[in-house]
């Protein structure tokens, strides 16, 4: 297998963006290897990331699950750099359960990256998830200090709570184990991800900053102001914060904010074929109120961001046309 810029892991590789990460590292010369969750009852169709510019020369699929941290030793050995990406989306199944399975998946996966002695830098996917749950009210914007109060969070009872507690709890764990065992991590902290996607699975993020377009109205609550980056930019950001090597600890990763009102009133104009509410009946919404994230750290640090709320919409919609979502 031809190495170019050298081999890296990227696991949860048919995900959203794990897929996307995978897509501009091959871009960028990298060999990959990608790890899949094995279905011994149904073979996954792998073609949409086997037909990437790239990946018949420098693309390896391995099959690994985060239950089994140990599955994952293959994939990573003999890499310079880890992506990990992979997370439990269980919504519904015990929070104990689903953060267990995430720490301990993440934790094995740092160990083997000591173990292969060749991993230079883990980047860890994040999420909004762990900065943006602060039970302080008053707090109108969150920088890398934030934490998500995890007591908080349990009393909120969501679908989404577990989630959010173990994004929280296994992002922590992930930075204790690297200070501990002086392994250089960096994690990526997205608010929601939205674009095209590469993955056939409609992404849940996308989904719901659509809401307005697909009349999903029990999500307009989660999007009455929501923090929104490209999946574009994630990615570029993840390669970004690997190949810097001066770069330490979380780094947000958000471009832009907008109200319901304002996506309702931005959708309509762009595309007048979608009805969408009213603006008494938007105005009438008791939204979550989340703050604001500054990714003033990873600007500072030279990164630029390259889309912005209109193509994001815009880059979602043509994509959600083209495999027979809208």
């Amino acid at each position: 297998m031809a190495t170019g810029k050298g081999i890296v892991c990227v696991t949860g590789g048919t995900g959203f963006i794990g897929s996307w990460i995978i897509l501009r590292l091959l871009d960028h010369g990298y060999s990959v290897r990608t790890t899949v969750r094995s279905h011994p009852e149904q073979k996954k169709d792998l073609s949409f990331l086997t037909s990437l510019p790239g990946a018949s020369e420098r693309l390896q699929i391995f099959y690994a699950d985060l239950s089994n941290p140990e599955s994952f030793d293959a994939a990573i050995e003999g890499c310079t750099g880890v992506f990990h990406v992979a997370t439990p989306l269980n919504f519904g199944e015990p929070e104990e359960i689903v953060t267990k399975t995430a720490v301990d998946g993440a934790i094995g996966i740092l160990k083997a990256c000591l173990k292969s002695k060749t991993v230079k830098r883990v980047v860890y996917t994040s999420s909004a998830a762990t900065v943006q749950f602060t039970s302080n009210k008053d707090v109108e914007e969150v920088d890398e200090r934030f934490w998500s109060d995890v007591d908080y969070l349990k009393t909120l009872k969501s679908f989404w709570s577990s989630y959010a507690i173990s994004k929280t709890l296994t992002e922590r764990a992930v930075l204790e184990f690297s200070d501990k065992n002086g392994l250089d991590v960096v994690t990526v902290i997205p608010s929601f991800v939205v674009g095209p996607f590469i993955c056939p699975k409609l992404p849940g993020s996308v989904r719901t900053t659509l809401a307005l377009v697909f009349g999903n109205e029990e999500e307009y609550a989660f999007i009455s102001n929501v923090s929104m980056v490209h999946v574009d930019d994630v990615a570029r950001a993840h390669i970004f914060l690997f190949e810097h090597g001066d770069a330490k600890g979380r780094y947000n990763c958000s471009s832009n904010e907008i109200t319901i009102e304002k996506m309702a009133e931005l959708l309509s104009a762009k595309y007048p074929e979608f009805k969408m509410p009213s603006k008494d009946f938007l105005k009438e919404i008791k939204g979550y109120k989340f703050p604001s994230m500054s990714s003033k750290k990873l600007l500072d640090y030279g990164f630029k961001f390259e889309h912005g709320v209109e193509e994001m919409f815009g880059d979602a919609i043509r994509c959600c046309k083209e495999k027979g979502y809208l």
